[in-house]
């Protein structure tokens, strides 16, 4: 009995540990799946949500960090993302110190839902509509009046659109449409 107990409690807390994980997984699973966004429609998100120098902006799934280093790049504003997938994480943060762009741009490794949010001047977000209705209530909650959000190609439901922006060739065959809307 001893014996058969030596083999099989590594078993069971093997199994207890993977049962752990899968629910840590279950409770943080993304919000979106990479896709990343054309430069050009980047550069019009940035645009829309008039971004300016100085103004703090957060991208929400930040995957390879592009919007956040345009918007600290071109626009000259302090730029955060956050983006859950540790490799995606890791090569924005690695992208971001070989521009030299460290002081005015940073990836959070993390979960859009945890995250503070109430110094925002800007939010880019491009997400799934499941997604945005998850996150609508945390960004309601947070957002101080008049900060702007930028949805790209997904509305955020119960919320008007200042304006609506189609942009009909990325230069790469595709259509999008972006949503600004003011807190």
């Amino acid at each position: 009995m001893i014996r058969a107990m030596k083999y099989l409690l590594p078993a069971i807390v093997c199994i207890g540990l993977f049962g752990q994980a899968v629910k840590e997984n279950e409770q943080a699973d993304p919000l979106a799946p990479y896709y990343p966004t054309p430069e050009t429609i980047v550069d019009k998100m940035l645009q829309l949500g008039g971004l300016k120098a100085g103004e703090k902006m957060f991208d929400l799934g930040s995957g390879d960090g592009r919007i956040v280093i345009m918007a600290a790049q071109k626009f000259h504003a302090d730029a955060t993302g956050v983006e859950f997938d540790k490799d995606l994480w890791r090569q924005s943060t690695d992208k971001i110190k070989s521009l030299n762009l460290q002081k005015t741009a940073r990836i959070i490794h993390g979960d859009i839902m945890l995250q503070d949010y109430s110094s925002a001047d800007l939010i880019t977000v491009y997400l799934l509509p499941s997604s945005n209705d998850k996150v609508r209530p945390l960004l309601e909650k947070q957002l101080k009046k008049g900060t702007r959000t930028v949805a790209h190609d997904f509305e955020f439901s119960g919320w008007t659109p200042e304006k609506v922006e189609q942009i009909e060739d990325d230069g790469e065959g595709r259509s999008h449409t972006l949503y600004l809307y003011r807190r």
